[in-house]
Parts: structure tokens; C-alpha cells; sequence
């Protein structure tokens, strides 16, 4: 059987990295995109040295039985994500999967400041995470739609309707969230699905860092944080799952869809957190758009 193709953007570490080495355990041919070459180039929330190179999550999903393919790509250069998505046509011809994950992480993100207080660099989110999601989205789309088949996701959190971090980073998300929405209106019927998925608190670099610096902020988060795989795992399912359809345009709560669709995260299945921040909106942002 020929491989499914999937395409994860920023993926040079975090979140991004585990959803591409999740996809290479279930036999996925993974595109991964980032910035980061040389190992040591990117830094943490306190300065510290992050691991992680495009090259080297390509690699992780060989090992785990797909094939990695790495791509240097910067998603604020729409020349260079054309050029990215006519190499994923001229190679593979088709394109199964797109998961948007590619976000402009600023150092002061989690910083306990006012917006005003944190520099204005920070709101360049909305280019690399918003805009650039619509982009990959649109390319995406031009090869799935005549394929009849594909889906769409998008990489989002609770963010999008509690305060997190900022209203920077809340826009951001609230928007993907609002793509995957309004995706599906333009999509009914073509066999391409869009969804975004809430993930809860990751285990990644950033935020073994994050729990370092601000202990008592990310301490409760961490002990029931998942593993970034688990995310890969649930987009696989919500594409292979018979009532796709109806699942499309959603917003997802992934430890609950995971629960109807039975995806556990190593053998484990995760809390929703929704009770830990306030029992956010429904997942069905239908309801209120």
C-alpha cells in the first residue's frame, strides 16, 4: 500500500516535532518544516539552549517505521511555502494530511506582564500561527480537493477562550479555530475535512523550561501533561473515523475526542482540563459563530 502523506509545519521541536514522529510510528511519509539547521540555534524561555533540528525529526520518524522528509522552510515567505507544497506534489503527488503547527513563539510569552509591558515583536503570532495557517491551508487545499480526500488540522488550545498568555496569543488561536469553521463551509462535499484540536498542556522543551521558571504556574499542568504523539494519533482517527464528516469544521477538546474515538496517550487516556479553566465553550464552535 502506498504510504499516507502528511505535511506538519514547525517541526523543528515541540508539539510540531511529536506530532511528525507520531505520525512516522503509524507508517505516515511526513513532510516536517522549520528554520532551525544547527543544533543550538534555537533558545528557551530563559535563555537555555533548545535541541532540535528539522533534520533530526526526520530522522525520528524513519526510525519509527514512516519516512522523514525535511524541508528548511520560513512560513512568513510565501515563496518559499509555494515552493514547498510544489515539492510535495512533484514527489509524492498527493497530500493526505496538513497539520498547522508552525506558531512565532516569543520570548516573553509566558512572561506575567501586561501586553503593553512585553514588546511589540510578540504580536507577530498573528503572521507566523494565524496567517500563515491560512496560507499552508490554501496550498493544501489546491492538492486534496482534486484528490477528493484530505484533512486539514489545525493545532490549537484553550487559549482560545480563556486567557493564556496574552491577547496575542489568544487571537491567534481563537482565529485557527474559526479557519477550521469556516474551512469546512468551502470544503462540504469536496471529501476534505478541517478540524482544530485543543491540546492540553504538552511535555516538550519549552515547558519542562516553563515548569523550571514558573513552578507554581505550570507545575499541575505538567504532572498531566500529554505527549505530543497522542495529538498525531487523534488526527489519524478523526480522519479514518466514520462519522468524519460531521466532525469537520469542529473545534476538539483532544483528550475527549480521543475518548470517543479510542486513542489513549501511551496506554493512558488524558483529562480534557476543561474544569481546570472554568469549563471553557462547547467544542462545537458552531454554537456561537
Amino acid at each position: 500500500m502506498t504510504a499516507r502523506v502528511a505535511l506538519v509545519t514547525g517541526a523543528s521541536r515541540g508539539a510540531g516535532a511529536g506530532i511528525a514522529k507520531g505520525l512516522g510510528e503509524l507508517g505516515y511519509t511526513v513532510y516536517v518544516t522549520g528554520r532551525t539547521i544547527t543544533p543550538g540555534d534555537a533558545k528557551g524561555w530563559d535563555g537555555s539552549v533548545l535541541p532540535g533540528t528539522v533534520a533530526e525529526t526526520a530522522a525520528e520518524i524513519t526510525a519509527r517505521g514512516g519516512k522523514g522528509i525535511a524541508v528548511v522552510c520560513d512560513h512568513s515567505d510565501d515563496t518559499q511555502v509555494a515552493a514547498l507544497f510544489e515539492q510535495i506534489k512533484r514527489e509524492q503527488g498527493r497530500l493526505d494530511m496538513l497539520v498547522n503547527n508552525a506558531t512565532y513563539i516569543h520570548h516573553q510569552l509566558i512572561e506575567k506582564k501586561p501586553f503593553w509591558e512585553k514588546e511589540l515583536d510578540a504580536v507577530n503570532i498573528l503572521d507566523v500561527g494565524l496567517r500563515s495557517a491560512y496560507v499552508a491551508s490554501w496550498y493544501a487545499a489546491q492538492i486534496m480537493v482534486p484528490q477528493g480526500s484530505g484533512l486539514i488540522g489545525f493545532v490549537s488550545s484553550f487559549g482560545a477562550d480563556c486567557y493564556m498568555h496574552g491577547p496575542a496569543y489568544g487571537a491567534q488561536k481563537a482565529g485557527i479555530d474559526k479557519f477550521a469553521h469556516d474551512m469546512e463551509h468551502d470544503l462540504r462535499g469536496t471529501g476534505v475535512v478541517s478540524v482544530s484540536l485543543w491540546l492540553g498542556p504538552q511535555i516538550t522543551e519549552r515547558s519542562e523550561i516553563a515548569r523550571k521558571t514558573n513552578p507554581e504556574q505550570y507545575e499541575e499542568f505538567i504532572a498531566y501533561a500529554e505527549n505530543p504523539e497522542f495529538s498525531a494519533h487523534i488526527f489519524d482517527a478523526i480522519d479514518h473515523a466514520s462519522n468524519r464528516d460531521e466532525l469537520s469544521g469542529q473545534t476538539l477538546i483532544g483528550a475527549e475526542i480521543a475518548l470517543e474515538l479510542g486513542i489513549k496517550d501511551r496506554g493512558v487516556d488524558r483529562p480534557s482540563h476543561r474544569e481546570m479553566l472554568g469549563n471553557p465553550r462547547p467544542k462545537n464552535p458552531a454554537a456561537v459563530y
